[in-house]
């Protein structure tokens, strides 16, 4: 079991005044089975308005204005999490069961692809062969390696909205896209699939009370019985070094920023996370 200190800061600069502008935040972590938030809050400077609410997704989502003229805009998230390893798969199910009806409607968002998400007709025919005759746990995995196999992981050669057929065809990307083409593989042999959003500390050797500088990260769950979570960008399962915040169909869903400013600037935007692990 970690015990993680995060603090995300986002700093956006902009070249003039900026008049008003409108955000949602995404940068509260989860809790549930595994993972325990004990100390969580975001600070906006400036702001003039604020309000909190849960979105579709069941995600924490901040909502906050500022209709004062700005230069700059800074959002610290901070959050004292308590991650405990993911226990092993104990209830394995079968193609019959993912194949059924009730579970299929159940899970039907999860089965269908976004523009994000949709693999080239290539992509799923390898994912269907790689699955061949294998019960949809070890299906999975065998997707996620294969996948994984052809994709270079390079910053910078796509951005967040890049379709997984283009970072396909690139052969090089980062972690939302190689998340976005499993989960779309994994969609096309029938498996849900979901994006994770989160936080990676980065050095699982690092000394306690070290501040490292940490990652916003993305990888997958899938459901084969019961949702497992894995890491396919670093090929492990998601355990104690990994944050979740929110989960969605794609990285659309679960932006941990979005919003619109009124204004000629033009906007530079610093991001810096730093993770601790106090225990």
């Amino acid at each position: 079991m970690s015990r993680l200190r995060v603090v995300h800061t986002s700093t956006f600069r902009y070249a003039n005044a900026v008049v008003a502008s409108y955000n949602e935040a995404r940068m509260t972590p989860l809790s549930q089975q595994g993972q325990t938030v004990l100390e969580t809050r975001i600070d906006v400077q400036p702001h003039t308005g604020w309000h909190e609410y849960r979105d579709y997704w069941g995600t924490a989502v901040s909502a906050f204005e500022v209709l004062t003229p700005h230069e700059s805009m800074v959002v610290t998230a901070e959050h004292l999490v308590e991650v405990a390893e993911r226990p092993p798969l104990r209830s394995p199910a079968s193609w019959d069961t993912l194949r059924g009806a009730e579970l299929r409607d159940r899970l039907a968002e999860f089965l269908s692809d976004t523009p994000t998400t949709a693999p080239p007709p290539d992509v799923a025919e390898l994912a269907q062969r790689v699955a061949g005759d294998l019960e949809p746990a070890d299906a999975a995995l065998a997707v996620a390696a294969a996948l994984r196999d052809r994709m270079e992981y390079i910053p910078g050669v796509t951005t967040v909205h890049t379709p997984a057929g283009e970072a396909w065809t690139a052969g090089a990307g980062v972690c939302q896209d190689i998340a976005h083409l499993v989960a779309g593989g994994l969609r096309a042999v029938g498996i849900p699939a979901r994006y994770v959003s989160g936080y990676l500390h980065p050095d699982s050797a690092a000394p306690v009370g070290t501040t490292v500088v940490g990652d916003s990260h993305a990888w997958v769950e899938w459901w084969v019985g019961e949702w497992v979570a894995y890491d396919v960008t670093n090929r492990v399962v998601a355990g104690d070094h990994h944050v979740v915040l929110a989960r969605g169909r794609s990285y659309d869903d679960v932006p941990p920023l979005r919003g619109i400013y009124a204004g000629a600037g033009t906007q530079a935007a610093e991001v810096q996370v730093q993770i601790t692990r106090e225990a």
